[in-house]
């Protein structure tokens, strides 16, 4: 028989839960003001919490640390970088880039009252939730949303894209979040090692008995 190995599985269980309420605390944030802001908040929101609802795969992680794109394209990768960036208080940059994303589905007759709604909460200087532009950036974007149209946060969202790649990206690489993702990983295989090992060992054990 193979002692204490009833207790690995809630071990790894007990981990997996507590990563996924990390990940949902980190991920509360108060209701903004606007109606249309609230609206798509509310959608992130809601997938965020699906995405919370399961630990990543071990393969998931795997792939965010290849490149950002992966973490960026996967809804449960964005998610946890999400997360992370709230620990950093720098969650504007992921904001301002979903909201970025979200415009371009907007329909013709919101593109006006959408577009001054993102800048004046993640562009115009002094903004709620100011991100991280150049100047000329800055000023090319206020000129574009005078004349709304799907691609004039373009230029905008593509740096802020580069900022989290280069900057929070490589924290996040090696942050605890990431390494509690990998060491549960870890644990899980071990424990299915040591059981199919264990398995193994009692099937010859009783094979010989039956001898």
């Amino acid at each position: 028989m193979c002692k204490g190995l009833a207790t690995l599985p809630a071990t790894c269980l007990k981990s997996a839960k507590d990563i996924k309420h990390k990940i949902s605390f980190l991920l509360q944030k108060p209701e903004p003001q606007a109606a249309d802001q609230k609206q798509m908040k509310e959608k992130t929101a809601a997938a965020a919490a699906a995405a919370a609802k399961r630990v990543p795969t071990a393969a998931e992680v795997e792939k965010w640390k290849e490149s950002f794109s992966h973490v960026m394209n996967s809804e449960t990768g964005r998610t946890v970088f999400t997360s992370f960036l709230k620990s950093e208080f720098s969650e504007e940059n992921i904001d301002f880039w979903l909201a970025c994303e979200d415009y371009k589905k907007s329909t013709t007759s919101k593109l006006t009252t959408r577009a001054k709604q993102i800048y004046q909460q993640y562009v115009e200087a002094d903004s709620p939730n100011e991100v991280n532009l150049d100047a000329a950036t800055r000023e090319e974007t206020r000129q574009n949303v005078e004349n709304a149209c799907p691609s004039c946060f373009n230029e905008a969202q593509k740096m802020i894209y580069i900022l989290m790649e280069k900057d929070s990206y490589r924290r996040f690489l090696n942050s605890k979040l990431i390494q509690d993702l990998s060491q549960t990983h870890s644990d899980t295989a071990q424990m299915k090692k040591k059981k199919n090992n264990c398995d193994c060992t009692e099937n010859r054990q009783a094979l010989a008995g039956g001898a």
